[in-house]
Parts: C-alpha cells; sequence; structure tokens
C-alpha cells in the first residue's frame, strides 16, 4: 500500500493506538490534515489556540500515561505550543508534538510563517526530529512515542516539511537510520552549555563522600545490594520519612506507597505533583512539603533522621533553602533519571530506579516496625503547627469553597488546577484520596493550564467527573477554550476564585516589595458568569446564590459544563509561605490583626 507522507502519519498514529488529537489547521500542516479526514479512527479536538491544543494532550497524558498527540502548523503555531511543550518537559509528561514546515527548499530563507523549530526545541523536549525524507517517518514515529513514553516520560516534537507531507512514501527501509535529531538529556544551545557544564562541575564539587549509586551509574554495586542498603538505613531510623514526588504518580505506585508506609510506620509527605498518594485524611499523610506546607509538616522534615526521596526531584519550592532542608537527615534518592540523583541534595544512597520497582523492593525486605516516639513527636507538631484554614465554613471564602466542592463532588473526580492562589488553596484544603486523578502544572506553573487541560481530561473519562479551580486570571489566559467545551459539551466544571487580581503575584507585593501593587489589579473586571453563557457554557454567581451547598451538590453531579463563580477578597493570602531564600521553617503563617507572623 502505497502512502503520502501526511497519509504515513495518520496511519503510524493510528498503529500506535492514537484515538484523539488535538490541534488548529494552518498551511504548513493541510497535507496532514487531509489525511486525518479520511481516517475513521481519529477524532480531532478544534482547539482555540495551540497552547490549549497541547495542554488538552496533557490532560489525556495525565491520566492515562500514553502520550498525548497535539498539531501545530508552522511559525505562530508551533511558537505558541512551545509553553505547552516546556510544561510537559518540567512535568514529565509524554507529549508527542507534530509540527509543519514550510517546504525544504524555502528553508532558512525567512519565508512566511517561518521559524528555526528544532532550534527552538530542543532544550525543552527529550528529543526532536526534522523529517527530510517521507519514508523517515516510518521510524520516526514509533521512535518519537517510545521515547515520549519510557524512563522518564517527556516531550517530544516532530517537524515535518509541507512538501515531504506530500512526498510519496516509500516502503520501510529493514535497517533505517533515524534523522538527526536532539538526543536525549544532550543540547547544542550555546546559551545552555556552559550553564550544564557549570552544574555539574558544583555536582561534582560538592562537600562530603560520593553516594553510592546505582547499576549505570559508576558505582558497580549491584541493584539488590544497594536496596538492601536502604532497607538498613530504615530499619535503623528513629524518625524516617518518606517524601514522594511525581514519579510515584508516572508508576502508578501509589498503593505501594501506603503499603511501605503502613508496614514500616513511617509518615509521608509529598510533592505538589503527589497529593493524595496517601489519602488526605490518612494518619500517616503529612501533606504537602515546602513553600505551602503545612508548618507541621516542615518541621517534621526539619526533625527527621532519614529522608527516603522517591520520585521527587528536591525541587526549591519543595525544599527551601537546600542547605537547611532536612539537615539532620540521612537521604536516600531514589529516581529513574540519573541527572537528577545529587544534582540539588547530596544524598547517602543513590538508586537509579522506577518508583515502582523500587517500592517494591523495599517491601519485600520490610517487616512491621512500630515508632511510637516519632510518631506521637509527629502528632504532637500537627497539634501545635496547624494548618489554618480561615472562613472553612463560608462557602464564598478560598478554603471553604473548596472544602464544600470536595464534599459535594463524586469521590473519583479529576481535579484540575490552574497557578497561583487558587492552586496552593486547593493543594492544602482538597480532601484528595488518590494521586493519579490530580492534574496540575508544577515545574513551570503556567496559567492557563486547567481549562484545556480538563478537557483533555474529559474527552479520555467522558464518565467522570471533572472540575477546574481556577482564578480570573488564570482564566483569562485561555479562556476562548469556552468555545471548544461547548463544543464538545463535556462534563466539565470550573470553579472560578475571582477576586478581580492577579493574586499570587499582589500576595508577594504586600508581603515582599513594599506592598507596591503595580500591575496585579483588574481595575475593570470581567464579567465572567456573562462570558461563559456567551459562549454556550451554564453559569452561576454563588455571590446571588441562596442555597449554596445543595446548589453545588446538584451541578457537581448532574452531567455537562458549568462555570461556578465565587467571589473572594483580594487580600486573602495563602499560607503559610516561605520567603524567597529562606528556609521552610521559617515560614510565614497566620495573620493577625493585619499583619503576617512566623
Amino acid at each position: 500500500m502505497s502512502f503520502t507522507g501526511a497519509e504515513l502519519i495518520i496511519h503510524l498514529l493510528e498503529q500506535q493506538g492514537v484515538r484523539i488529537v488535538a490541534g488548529i489547521p494552518g498551511g504548513a500542516l493541510l497535507p496532514l490534515y487531509e489525511a486525518l479526514g479520511a481516517s475513521t479512527k481519529i477524532q480531532h479536538i478544534l482547539a482555540r489556540h495551540e497552547q490549549a491544543a497541547g495542554f488538552i494532550a496533557h490532560g489525556m497524558a495525565r491520566l492515562t500515561g500514553k502520550a498525548g498527540v497535539c498539531f501545530a502548523t508552522s511559525g505562530p503555531g508551533v511558537t505558541n505550543v512551545i509553553t505547552a511543550i516546556a510544561d510537559a518537559k518540567l512535568d514529565s509528561i509524554p507529549l508527542v508534538c507534530i509540527a509543519g514546515q514550510v517546504p525544504r527548499h524555502l528553508m532558512g530563507t525567512d519565508a512566511f510563517q517561518e521559524v528555526p523549530t528544532i532550534d527552538m526545541v530542543r532544550p525543552i523536549t527529550k528529543a526532536c526530529f526534522l523529517v527530510r525524507e517521507a519514508s523517515e517517518l516510518w521510524r520516526v514515529i514509533p521512535e518519537a512515542f517510545r521515547i515520549a513514553e519510557s524512563g522518564r516520560p517527556g516531550p517530544v516534537l516532530i517537524d515535518v516539511p509541507k512538501d515531504v507531507q506530500m512526498q510519496g512514501a516509500a516502503d520501510p527501509d529493514p535497517h533505517p537510520a533515524l534523522p538527526r535529531c536532539a538526543e536525549e538529556g544532550k543540547t547544542s544551545d550555546p546559551f545552555l552549555d556552559p550553564l550544564l557544564r557549570a552544574a555539574g562541575r558544583r555536582r561534582a564539587g560538592r562537600a562530603g563522600n560520593p553516594p553510592a549509586r546505582g547499576e549505570g551509574q559508576g558505582g558497580g554495586s549491584s541493584q539488590s545490594h544497594l536496596f538492601d542498603h536502604a532497607w538498613h538505613l530504615l530499619e535503623s531510623a528513629q524518625r524516617p520519612l518518606l517524601y514522594v514526588g511525581g514519579g510515584i504518580v508516572k508508576s502508578r505506585a501509589h498503593h505501594l506507597v501506603r503499603e511501605l508506609a503502613e508496614l514500616t510506620q513511617t509518615p509521608v509527605t509529598t510533592t505538589l505533583m503527589a497529593l493524595g498518594a496517601l489519602p488526605h485524611d490518612h494518619p500517616l499523610n503529612l501533606g504537602m512539603l515546602g513553600m505551602h506546607g503545612a508548618r507541621f509538616t516542615n518541621r517534621a522534615i526539619d526533625e527527621c533522621d532519614l529522608l527516603i526521596a522517591i520520585g521527587a526531584r528536591f525541587d526549591d519550592r519543595a525544599t527551601g533553602r537546600t542547605d537547611r532542608f532536612a539537615p539532620r537527615a540521612q537521604v536516600v534518592h531514589i529516581d529513574v533519571d540519573t541527572r537528577e540523583l545529587g544534582k540539588l541534595r547530596q544524598p547517602t544512597l543513590a538508586i537509579a530506579s522506577d518508583a515502582g520497582t523500587a517500592l517494591n523492593e523495599l517491601i519485600a525486605r520490610a517487616h512491621y516496625r512500630h515508632r511510637p516516639a516519632w510518631l506521637e513527636r509527629v502528632r504532637h507538631l500537627r497539634e501545635t503547627c496547624p494548618l489554618h484554614m480561615p472562613d472553612v465554613e463560608q462557602v464564598c471564602s478560598p478554603y471553604g469553597i473548596i472544602r464544600a466542592v470536595g464534599n459535594a463532588a463524586p469521590h473519583d473526580a479529576i481535579v484540575t488546577t490552574d497557578v497561583g492562589q487558587h492552586q496552593m488553596w486547593v493543594a492544602q484544603a482538597y480532601p484528595f484520596q488518590r494521586p493519579d486523578r490530580w492534574l496540575t502544572s508544577g515545574g513551570l506553573g503556567t496559567m492557563g493550564f486547567g481549562l484545556p487541560a480538563a478537557i483533555g481530561a474529559a474527552l479520555v473519562r467522558p464518565e467522570a467527573t471533572v472540575i477546574c479551580f481556577t482564578g480570573d486570571g488564570s482564566l483569562l489566559m485561555n479562556i476562548q477554550e469556552f468555545a471548544t467545551l461547548a463544543e464538545l459539551d463535556l462534563n466539565v466544571k470550573i470553579v472560578l476564585l475571582d477576586n478581580a487580581s492577579l493574586g499570587l503575584v499582589r500576595q508577594q507585593q504586600t508581603l515582599f516589595h513594599r506592598k507596591r501593587l503595580v500591575a496585579s489589579q483588574f481595575s475593570q473586571p470581567a464579567n465572567f458568569v456573562g462570558i461563559a453563557r456567551a459562549f454556550g457554557i451554564p453559569a452561576l454567581d454563588l455571590e446571588t446564590c441562596t442555597a449554596p451547598h445543595g446548589t453545588l451538590a446538584r451541578i457537581l453531579n448532574a452531567p455537562g459544563p458549568q462555570l461556578i463563580r465565587v467571589p473572594i477578597g483580594a487580600e486573602q493570602h495563602v499560607l503559610p509561605m516561605v520567603a524567597p531564600g529562606a528556609a521552610n521553617i521559617d515560614a510565614l503563617d497566620h495573620r493577625i490583626d493585619g499583619e503576617v507572623t512566623s
């Protein structure tokens, strides 16, 4: 059977099991869209912005674990989708972006809608390919999915010139060579290379004995021996903690976290990306650590004598000042990406392993260990340094609306957020039961993520209720996706915390920049209820609702899209908060007489 390059792309996507792609057509991709029109297996989702198409693919990928697929045309189409690609790189999301490019003979001439796509995306992808002959696609498409989904997942971009899409594709070569691409973990970027070399020198120059390392890292020790060592450290510890990150979600291993924690009676703290690794009310769950973590959580970390980090990368929002993070603890760091081991915190023991494999290895060695003194100390910290949630009984308040939604929503609801104060309030207060139904932008922190990610989630889980918590500033970033949501009529509930400001910017200006509220307040607030209705989305304003709790329950359990506006005060702060450059235990806490105190 003969194919054009465009037809071959669609054929190979079908072979990979792709059934939904998101994108926007444009001149350099029209041959691909012509081929897509003949497919009976792939549904195309017309986004209204390429960034949103990328985040729709995120929503699908984050739930299924399989690479989400998006299309972007050349020039502005590619530059628009780059934010979603960078977000996928930092949050380890498998993503395949197929981009159009000007014809080969025009490349490098500043042709209409031409940009140097490969040069731009090389530092923010696991790999990127420029396809120069249609026959190369036989190998490139499957390889892109393999790279995106294997090891530490991430984004891959395939740049396909328009004439290659129209070119006849020869039968597959039995011994094909891949076209030149950016290899995984490498860069030829003249700006990044010196920085990466400097980071390597910093890692190599840190004081202390080098950690034991897993196979393939130069240590020569067997994996079994390393896990024996890790178990010995856990067995000997008096005050151990498990610190788990997004890697346990990628491995679908949260049930193993619970098993190990209960077997060894070890408290668990999570990053933002791993919320729900233990049910919110589990006695061993310490919740989120770091910048907006509860003070008892950060104090427990400060006092622990062993920290076992699994699938977490010691990023600055989690650790605060690294030199004062778990200062009394030996550290076991387990991560599938060897580049993370020792990058920011020198571990006592480093093991290169998938999170699920590592947890199974530790559980196989474990036996029940009671730790009454340590658990009593953690209980005391929880009582004396609690997480304050003011006005939790009032629906039109940050904690109140999040708790009300959590209590009224189906137990298996999928939760997405945008980025800002509402994101942190949700992280602190929502009653998460499992981590694989929690979708948020962590590493890049992208405003505008929540709505398109919710659309993607609803596409692959149409039976579920999807709740998107957002703020007015974030919603405005991709508000055009109301049109996509209305067109698809998906079961997405948008809970809008509206304070007519860029809330977290305003908070930081208030706390750390002499209260100079520059460009963080909206002098002409938007009528979001009216906007939603204009797009065809039913909308409710809780400010005028006489029975908010009952109304919330009815809406959240009814099918179809809905906007729920919740007015909140712009002076509301998300606390605790660690100041830039401070240690986690020095977080600013609750408000007294209008001032924030520590």
